[in-house]
């Protein structure tokens, strides 16, 4: 027997790339929560942070931007400016990651520079390249956008990627080639 339509549209969301990635920025925020708590796990936070910041930027680039990029009524300029975003998160987040242990002064001053950079991103791709994917690209489409996304978020996730070895690398790799 089917779903009722209920059912359905809850299906629905879970598969919409749009609420697959908000559902990723609201756990971004609260592991940001959990690191400025003296009370939690910060290391173990941090470890999280990492994994899904690093799965969900690889997942975003590989799976939804080159598809949001030939739609007309989204701006190219945006979904660049969320690469360029990503990096800057990505740097900031290997710059954490070398701090040493959470609660130093160090420590503190690189997860500081981190949530701001990372919330910059998340205020901009939802203001920009999610309200323009809600309103111009069509429900199905979102559906097999998310699956995707969802496919290569959990591939990644599954290699861990947010060891200090793979940061560099990412970092690395978008300096190109003068960056050593």
């Amino acid at each position: 027997m089917g779903d009722s339509p209920a059912e359905q549209h809850k299906h629905e969301d879970a598969e919409d790339v749009v609420e697959l990635i908000l559902r990723d920025h609201r756990t971004m925020e609260d592991l940001f929560r959990e690191m400025r708590s003296v009370d939690a796990d910060r290391e173990a936070a941090l470890h999280r942070l990492a994994d899904l910041l690093i799965a969900h930027a690889e997942a975003e680039e590989a799976e939804v931007y080159p598809v949001l990029r030939r739609y007309r009524q989204v701006d190219e300029e945006d979904v660049e400016h969320s690469v360029e975003e990503h990096t800057e998160g990505n740097e900031a987040l290997l710059a954490l990651l070398e701090a040493g242990a959470p609660g130093g002064e160090d420590w503190d001053e690189k997860l500081e520079a981190l949530v701001q950079a990372v919330n910059h991103h998340l205020d901009e791709e939802e203001r920009s390249l999610i309200n323009d994917t809600r309103e111009n690209v069509g429900s199905g489409r979102r559906a097999e956008l998310g699956r995707a996304f969802a496919r290569a978020r959990r591939d990644q996730l599954a290699s861990a990627p947010g060891r200090l070895e793979n940061v560099r690398r990412i970092v690395k790799e978008a300096a190109g080639p003068s960056g050593s």
